[in-house]
């Protein structure tokens, strides 16, 4: 496989991606962003957490999500907990947000 081909199908995946995005977005609350993910999911809980040495980290639990990785064949996942040393950012999505803009 050439590197161009290669590029193209990396094209390819990422349209499918973001045109499966655009379609589930709706059925979601939070959108959720660590160091190496992004998700979509309707539960999440933030916790802080402390090392004995005094370093600080985030333990995120999701259910019901969906991840955007174009290497994965299942995005849709019960369960997620995630552990990391960076920043993590959550928002809730408002419904005003998810609807399709009108059609004239």
């Amino acid at each position: 496989m050439s590197a161009e081909d290669l590029e193209k199908y990396e094209t390819e995946m990422e349209l499918q991606l973001y045109r499966e995005y655009r379609d589930v977005v709706g059925l979601f609350q939070y959108v959720v962003e660590t160091e190496r993910r992004f998700y979509l999911t309707n539960s999440v809980r933030l916790e802080p957490r402390t090392t004995e040495g005094g370093d600080v980290y985030f333990e995120v639990t999701m259910s019901d999500a969906w991840v955007w990785d174009m290497y994965r064949p299942a995005r849709f996942v019960r369960n997620v907990r995630v552990v990391t040393f960076k920043d993590v950012n959550v928002e809730e999505l408002a419904k005003s947000e998810l609807e399709p803009p009108p059609t004239t």
